[in-house]
């Protein structure tokens, strides 16, 4: 996420979401953590180890064989240093990523870092963690290795307030890095402090007996079977996911049956060499014990489901799958058996269900699939899916199901990836990758993955050389996004090429679009009267080959041209033209940007209703689309309104929250030039109503306004945020000390340098900022923060920091 988008994101503790800070920093506010779906047994002295080592260093690394816990405990931990990080706990899986050139965007994409700069990534990085106190974890670091110690270090270095915790089957080996080798669960019976001479389980069997409680509720740990638990713990090393699956087989077996398994399937365990990694050793055996509880169709489907990155859903592994012994109608009970099995794991979103592979589980599937000969062949059905499903996304987005495939895009993102390089690495798949990136420009423009999408479109460029129709598309789909990232002469350059294509091929369909990013080419360069003539041939083109899509993006631009030179009647005819156009289609995205426009010239007219009308339903629009570009455009307009209805505090909170979005952006109203001398008058006209100092604490309030809210209060659904603020001197809930230690937390002190500054003891200062929750209902320090910017820091606040 880029600073000033409000957005929401995963972490081991919640969800995130982030809102701008006044100097461009950005406050991180979690959620309440949800439930977990499984507890969390043992590791108390791990996690003790790992809090105290992040105490002392910015770099620890958990090491350790696959498969012994070193991403749970270091979620859990990270879950409970949560108000240690005002600026929030992220995790970054990089499991799923296979190119390394990519680990910097993957971590900007986890963070919500939006840039359209075009600048390298990790200066971009740098830029936006510069002035941050958060907690990074990156998680399974080992096929990355060099990669990750170089991005650690180089954050480190320029970001004084990150930490990191990383997992990783070896030290990143990095100066200042603090390394915790994470054990097996210990297999030593414990003493009971209230009895000293009772026997207590081993925290390896409490796992076994907690997970096996989810399938068996009624399983205790009883003097009967507790012999049989602790031996097939032992026989597992302690090793948490062998653990956890052995006592998933108790929906078919008896505890003293699986015990008797582990004995004849884990002899490679015992007899095997002692130079092998410990994760060949013991998950390899457990593997091939699992694999032997599957019979012929489910061996098949999990090895086959290994071609998949980052999970699938039932329609890809039935025709990835299927065939081969096992028919496609059997897919779907052969998943469930699975699941059942814990082979796969199961997770639902939005009424889908997806399906999954621990990675360790994928890796040796993997294996299995390469034995017998069919991986190429399986791969190549992966791939050639995932590009039809680009294709059928392109072909159906412009439309009533649009929100959904964009959408459904995102979720499938690492099997796009996967498929893309792929075709990539095939001498003869360059042109299949030109198409498959041109269907997914979308895609790259309203998810998190601009540059990334020039990427792979560069790539596929570059493997593809043939002038040709695939090329063309290329050439004018990656020029788009070179003019969203401000890089004009490329642009130029990109359509120049597709239109030679277009014009020796006779692609008028090639013509059209170049014609209409040609536009706005012109339009970046101030050429307003170029860019009209463009535009127009671009709506002559497009009418004529029947692309509403084409048409539309033409109407729209040719609209926000003629209302740059102040012809309304002209601008708002041919925004209804648009308009109409997507209606008629149900579409949502260009209908969104057609009617902000249409609201900046119904305001101009002094129709404010209307204005008002338009730019609620854009912003609306925008919101499903999760497009934050878009929805600082409508907040703009709408401060533009409200300053001409007198509602001038309101408007300088809306100007300040599009500031902080336009900041982060890069490029304030990037592609719509033309506005920023309503912006101006806006705010000047707001600056001499309300005074100087009036005008920026409300500005200020803005920047500091969670996004989200700010989103909320103008489309009516909150009266919380950017209300009229007149007098604030009502009385505080909070006592003298409160009050105090809330302004010190707004101004990012850690509870260790209040506690220093106050003269108090740390828990002290814990229980002032529990009380301070409780009485203002809030979960986080920077709601804390926002709630002083609001009410003004008083005279109470600590020390000059």
């Amino acid at each position: 996420m880029a600073i000033g988008q409000s957005t929401v994101a995963a972490t081991p503790g919640g969800m995130v979401m982030a809102s701008a800070a006044p100097n461009g920093a950005t406050r991180w506010q979690l959620s309440k953590p949800p439930a977990e779906t499984t507890s969390f047994v043992g590791r108390r002295r791990e996690s003790a180890e790992v809090k105290r080592l992040l105490s002392m260093s910015r770099l620890v690394t958990l090491t350790g064989a696959g498969g012994v816990g070193k991403t749970r405990l270091a979620g859990r931990t990270a879950t409970t240093l949560e108000r240690e990080f005002p600026d929030g706990v992220w995790m970054v899986e990089l499991a799923n990523l296979d190119e390394p050139e990519l680990l910097t965007t993957t971590v900007m994409e986890v963070l919500k870092i939006r840039d359209w700069s075009g600048r390298p990534p990790l200066e971009v990085l740098i830029e936006n963690l510069r002035d941050k106190h958060m907690l990074v974890v990156l998680d399974n670091c080992e096929h990355l290795h060099n990669e990750c110690a170089f991005l650690a270090e180089n954050l480190l270095r320029s970001a004084s307030g990150l930490r990191i915790l990383a997992t990783s089957q070896q030290v990143l080996g990095i100066a200042g890095e603090q390394t915790l080798p994470v054990p097996p669960l210990p297999l030593d019976q414990r003493t009971s402090p209230e009895h000293a001479t009772t026997a207590r389980a081993t925290e390896a069997a409490e796992l076994f007996a907690d997970r096996a409680r989810a399938v068996l509720p009624e399983f205790t740990l009883t003097e009967a079977n507790r012999e049989a638990v602790e031996l097939i713990c032992r026989r597992l090393d302690g090793l948490p996911l062998a653990i956890e699956m052995a006592a998933a087989r108790l929906r078919g077996l008896s505890v003293e049956q699986v015990l008797e398994r582990l004995d004849d399937r884990f002899r490679l365990l015992t007899r095997g060499s002692r130079a092998e990694l410990p994760r060949h050793q013991t998950l390899q055996a457990l593997m091939d014990w699992s694999h032997q509880l599957c019979d012929r169709q489910e061996r098949s489907v999990w090895a086959r489901m290994s071609v998949f990155s980052g999970g699938c859903d039932l329609d890809a592994v039935e025709e990835v799958c299927s065939g081969e012994g096992v028919e496609r109608a059997d897919v779907v009970d052969v998943v469930a058996a699975l699941v059942e099995k814990s082979i796969v794991s199961r997770e639902e979103r939005a009424g889908r269900v997806r399906y999954r592979l621990l990675e360790t589980i994928r890796q040796y599937g993997r294996e299995r699939l390469a034995e017998s000969g069919r991986e190429a062949e399986l791969r190549r059905r992966h791939r050639d899916y995932y590009r039809k499903l680009a294709a059928e996304a392109d072909a159906r987005l412009f439309g009533p199901d649009q929100v959904a495939w964009l959408s459904r895009l995102q979720v499938e993102h690492s099997n796009l990836r996967a498929a893309l390089e792929h075709y990539l690495s095939d001498r003869s798949g360059g042109h299949a990758a030109l198409g498959m990136v041109a269907d997914l420009l979308y895609h790259w423009i309203t998810s998190y993955y601009l540059a990334e999408g020039r990427h792979w479109i560069d790539r596929a460029l570059d493997r593809a050389p043939a002038a040709d129709e695939p090329r063309a598309r290329a050439l004018w789909c990656t020029s788009w996004l070179a003019i969203i990232q401000g890089d004009l002469d490329t642009a130029t350059a990109m359509l120049e090429e597709s239109k030679a294509i277009g014009e020796r091929l006779g692609l008028e369909h090639v013509l059209g679009y170049v014609a209409v990013f040609s536009g706005m080419v012109a339009m970046g360069r101030q050429d307003v009267k170029t860019a009209i003539v463009l535009y127009q041939e671009g709506i002559d083109r497009h009418t004529l080959t029947g692309d509403p899509v084409g048409h539309v993006l033409a109407l729209v631009r040719l609209s926000l041209a003629y209302s740059y030179l102040g012809q309304t009647a002209a601008a708002v005819s041919l925004g209804e033209e648009g308009l109409a156009i997507c209606d008629a289609y149900g579409e949502t995205w260009h209908r969104s940007y057609t009617m902000m426009a249409l609201g900046v010239e119904r305001w101009l007219e002094g129709d404010t209703a209307r204005a008002t009308a338009l730019e609620q339903d854009s912003l609306r629009a925008n919101r499903s689309l999760e497009d934050p570009f878009g929805m600082g455009l409508n907040l703009e307009v709408l401060a533009w309104v409200d300053a001409t209805e007198g509602r001038h505090a309101r408007a300088a909170s809306f100007l300040g929250i599009a500031q902080a979005l336009w900041k982060a952006l890069g490029a304030p109203l990037s592609g719509y030039g033309h506005l920023v001398r309503y912006h101006d008058a806006c705010e000047e006209e707001v600056r001499g109503a309300l005074g100087s100092s009036r005008f920026l604490k409300e500005l200020q309030r803005g920047l500091e306004m969670p996004f989200e809210e700010g989103v909320a209060y103008a489309l009516g659904e909150s009266s919380a945020a950017g209300t009229e603020s007149g007098d604030s001197s009502t009385s505080s809930p909070l006592t003298p000390r409160e009050t105090q230690i809330a302004g010190l937390v707004a101004e990012g002190a850690s509870n260790k340098e209040i506690a220093a500054w106050l003269v108090i003891s740390t828990r002290t200062v814990e229980g002032h900022i529990e009380h301070i929750m409780n009485k203002l209902a809030f979960n986080s320090r920077v709601q804390i923060a926002s709630w002083v910017w609001r009410h003004g820091r008083g005279d109470e606040a600590g020390p000059a920091r």
